[in-house]
């Protein structure tokens, strides 16, 4: 059955108030001098990767049976439960001072993140629908986006200067921060569109089918490679690398070492401002430029660029600017991509197997990046991320074009 677009008003209350909610995510606070918070607890690059690969295991493990929570029991209170983890999981590292007990928090961290990763897109795609305005997702997703960064611009100065005085402040003002987001989450309603769907009869089993469905459909299987697997684990694993790749490259420019913590501050503040500007032309982007071409090109312009990055380390600093909007505009694209062709029921759990997959697929990019920065540097790493990127997207269009033409798109059938 086709599913076309439909002109509908976005209910605006509803949608400041999901703002609202955006803006109370806090990570600028803490991202500016993360690893080298862990760097100061005496961990190693390879432990850092550890870290970030337990992370994704837990992601593996659980972004399913959340995202099975999650269309059980209400996406706004999977959002609250999620909340509350990351809370509590942030004040815990802040107060972390082991290898072993980073390790517990992780999941914990992961966790939080499981609950709200499938359930986000579907409650704000299902109220959306409730008015008709379901064409208007990536928009929406996307200034809520660029409201989320807007606020990092000053979280990520503020959180520079903590980090100069003591590397665990960011962490404790962060959370607090994000406890912020539960009172604006229970002014949240679940939609309409939510409420009508038979989940009382929403077995797991049903649920791991609908899975199942969705990821063999030969609509979306090679996009789903295309992008969960291979673009946006080579994304992620950028971010890993942002601050010892900015450290080097400002000393070797003449800045002093004591000064790179605030300058870090500022650096982020700019990736946040880049990337608010960037995500709020979400939706111009789909509709001037286009969801295939944006996709076809993106990936070869990604693993050119961290390859130029090895080649020339001065180019880092406006690469790893840009590659923070790039990555969220082209998150919100991909989930309108896939929320279009999906139906409400099973919504939040097949957003989230989405998250799994590339869950998977980062693991072993993390674990050979980190042996690779330990043995040589980080903009190896990701020199050879590059490479992986562009071979593996030349060998997906090969097999199979990942994107469908623009226009209407089809619902499973």
């Amino acid at each position: 059955m086709a599913r076309h677009e439909r002109p509908g008003r976005v209910p605006d209350a509803v949608v400041l108030k999901y703002y609202a909610y955006k803006a109370t995510k806090a990570v600028e606070f803490y991202r500016p001098v993360m690893y080298l918070y862990f760097l100061s607890q005496g961990l190693s690059f390879t432990q850092i990767a550890v870290l970030e690969a337990v992370y994704n295991v837990t992601t593996v493990l659980g972004e399913v049976p959340t995202g099975y929570v999650g269309d059980r029991v209400g996406r706004r209170n999977s959002l609250l439960i999620g909340t509350g983890l990351i809370t509590v999981t942030l004040v815990g590292i802040g107060l972390s001072g082991s290898f072993v007990g980073l390790l517990g928090l992780y999941v914990c961290w992961s966790m939080g993140y499981n609950f709200r990763s499938g359930s986000e897109d579907a409650w704000l795609y299902d109220t959306l629908t409730d008015d008709l305005s379901e064409g208007q997702f990536s928009r929406v997703r996307g200034r809520g986006e660029s409201v989320s960064l807007l606020t990092g611009v000053v979280a990520a100065v503020v959180g520079g200067y903590l980090g100069s005085q003591d590397l665990s402040y960011p962490f404790f003002v962060a959370a607090g921060v994000t406890a912020l987001g539960l009172p604006a989450l229970l002014s949240l309603s679940e939609p309409d569109t939510y409420e009508a769907t038979d989940r009382d009869d929403l077995s797991l089993r049903r649920t791991l089918g609908i899975v199942r469905d969705v990821v063999t459909n030969h609509r979306i299987r090679a996009f789903i490679v295309y992008y969960y697997v291979l673009l946006a684990a080579v994304l992620y694993l950028v971010f890993m690398f942002v601050q010892p790749i900015f450290e080097t490259v400002v000393v070797d420019l003449g800045a002093p070492p004591a000064r790179v913590e605030s300058l870090l501050g500022w650096y982020y503040a700019a990736i946040s401002l880049v990337g608010a500007g960037i995500s709020y032309y979400t939706g111009a982007i789909k509709s001037r430029i286009g969801l295939r071409r944006w996709f076809l090109v993106l990936p070869f312009a990604v693993g050119a660029a961290l390859v130029g990055m090895y080649v020339a380390p001065v180019l880092a600093l406006p690469v790893l600017l840009l590659a923070r909007g790039v990555a969220d505009t082209t998150k919100a694209l991909a989930s309108q991509y896939i929320n279009d062709r999906i139906e409400s029921v099973g919504r939040a759990t097949v957003l989230s197997a989405m998250a799994m997959v590339s869950g998977v697929t980062v693991i072993p990019f993390q674990l050979g990046s980190g042996v690779a920065s330990d043995v040589s540097s980080p903009l190896l790493a990701l020199a050879v991320a590059g490479v992986v990127l562009i071979a593996g997207s030349l060998a997906v269009v090969a097999w199979e074009v990942p994107v469908a033409s623009d226009g209407p798109a089809s619902e499973l059938g």
